[in-house]
């Protein structure tokens, strides 16, 4: 199997390790809380293991193009999150569950996006130039998008202990160690298959960290169904107003095809991989955001199935 194939499947493998999940949990409840302490691990190697697939050492080239990035910034840093204010309006009358859309319906993907723009006949070139400019900016911009949609009392809830841990272990600590696996690769001419091969692990990891959840969360789960309906309509119409947007931003700013079909699988697909941590790590009774986190990034790669076909022969021919 190519890695192309890996990740042309990855719903199904995804689908398939939730669900062997679940009937671990049913059926051996201990296993699933044992398999919990695993989870940190699995998700630290994640989260490193993704992060190296971004160029970090090349932040300067996403200012090559000022076109291409003012579009990106503006939709994905302004305009989207206006969108997602409205859309948390329609959203059930739950604190937790508008949290989880925000904390993963506000930040843009830094990976998937890049894979799903190549697929798609998009500017390769452009995506990668922006992707660590976007991580640099969703992590600095994520707790002020919080405080301002969700409010200050519930922005001082969230800022525990335990959240900084997660943040500092799970986000900034596997992306130091990205950095400097890029600065080791670049200085050998010998080593560039390193990051070729940690591009193979984000798929078969985040199978694992999904069926972790699962099993350890089995109950959760179960008794999360009754949100699923609203978050399903939620979430695909957040894919409709990116598309919208993606189209209107590339049109505003005379992109080619090319580059906006970049924007759209870019203000598309979420960071579901780095804001997991974090709402792991919030204080008891806030474990539903988990449930929608997870449950928006199956809804966007079922998404993103249709826009590999939509994007390209029919948003952006």
């Amino acid at each position: 199997m190519t890695r192309q194939s890996l990740e042309k499947y990855q719903v199904l493998i995804y689908l398939a390790s939730i669900s062997a999940g679940l009937i671990i949990g049913f059926i051996s409840p201990e296993t699933g809380a044992a398999l919990e302490t695993a989870l940190w691990y699995v998700l630290g190697a994640l989260i490193y293991a993704t992060m190296t697939q971004i160029p970090l050492t090349h932040l300067r080239d996403a200012f090559a193009d000022a076109r291409f990035l003012a579009a990106a910034v503006i939709g994905n840093f302004i305009i989207l999150p206006l969108a997602v204010w409205g859309l948390i309006l329609l959203a059930p009358d739950n604190s937790v569950v508008r949290l989880g859309i925000a904390m993963v319906l506000l930040v843009p993907c830094t990976d998937w996006f890049i894979t799903f723009t190549h697929l798609g006949g998009g500017d390769t070139k452009s995506a990668i130039a922006f992707a660590p400019l976007s991580l640099l900016l969703q992590m600095l911009l994520l707790p002020l998008y919080l405080w301002v949609l969700l409010g200050g009392e519930m922005a001082i809830t969230l800022a525990t202990g335990d959240m900084l841990k997660a943040f500092l272990g799970l986000i900034v600590l596997p992306l130091l160690a990205a950095l400097a696996t890029e600065r080791w690769v670049e200085s050998g001419s010998n080593r560039a298959f390193l990051i070729e091969r940690l591009g193979w692990l984000p798929v078969p990891l985040l199978a694992i960290v999904v069926f972790i959840i699962a099993a350890s969360q089995v109950y959760l789960v179960a008794g999360s169904v009754a949100w699923l309906s609203p978050l399903l309509l939620i979430f695909g119409a957040f894919l409709i107003v990116a598309s919208a947007i993606a189209r209107s931003m590339a049109a505003l700013f005379r992109l080619p095809a090319r580059q906006g079909r970049a924007l759209a699988f870019s203000f598309g697909t979420r960071n579901s991989f780095v804001v997991l941590p974090l709402a792991l790590a919030l204080p008891p009774g806030f474990e539903v955001a988990v449930v929608v986190i997870v449950f928006q990034s199956l809804v966007e790669l079922f998404g993103m199935a249709i826009y590999l076909w939509w994007v390209p022969q029919r948003l952006f021919p």
